[in-house]
């Protein structure tokens, strides 16, 4: 299946999608699967190159067209790899402590870079069906895996990164924030 991921200036981008009905259909695992194989092969600096494709550790349905609620994260920190297909998340708990990383945010349906920290929650307990696993879980994460989990839950709510930057003072920590 080849996906088209769909830009920032796409109107589609800003609907809240819709919850995906359950059990999983076969076309909707079939995306999902598909969307899990391009974030691995965007992270092959060699097909990514050749492919003319960004590297990228998350991919939300409404990024290539699709409005449901699910979303695919893939981050291989060189020591761990963290894959999740996740099917109608819901952060159900948030930290006080918030996070940004000093480089800030990017997205594949952004072209244009947009400066400024993204503040976002240090820590969150997510529950989803994760589609690996075939279950329902819990899902806690912090920091980094933190932020790509909210960064793609927001995709679902039609919120880009770059309306979290505050335009008065894009690079101001809140308080009780860590830069990471």
């Amino acid at each position: 299946m080849k996906l088209r991921i769909v830009k920032d200036n796409k109107p589609s981008l800003r609907k809240k999608s819709s919850d995906v009905k359950m059990p999983v259909s076969s076309n909707d695992m079939e995306l999902l699967y598909a969307m899990n194989e391009y974030l691995i092969k965007s992270q092959d600096e060699e097909y990514a190159t050749k492919h003319h494709i960004r590297a990228g550790v998350g991919l939300a349905a409404p990024q290539v067209g699709v409005n449901k609620r699910m979303f695919v994260v893939y981050i291989n920190d060189g020591n761990s790899i963290f894959n999740w297909i996740l099917i109608n998340p819901k952060i159900i708990e948030t930290s006080a402590r918030m996070v940004a990383l000093k480089d800030g945010e990017g997205c594949l349906s952004v072209d244009q870079d947009h400066q400024g920290l993204v503040h976002r929650h240090y820590k969150i307990k997510m529950s989803a069906f994760n589609l690996l696993s075939m279950k329902e879980e819990i899902i806690v994460a912090e920091g980094y895996h933190a932020i790509v989990l909210q960064h793609e839950y927001d995709h679902l709510d039609g919120i880009l990164y770059y309306d979290r930057i505050d335009p008065f003072n894009p690079y101001s920590p809140r308080p009780n924030e860590t830069i990471l």
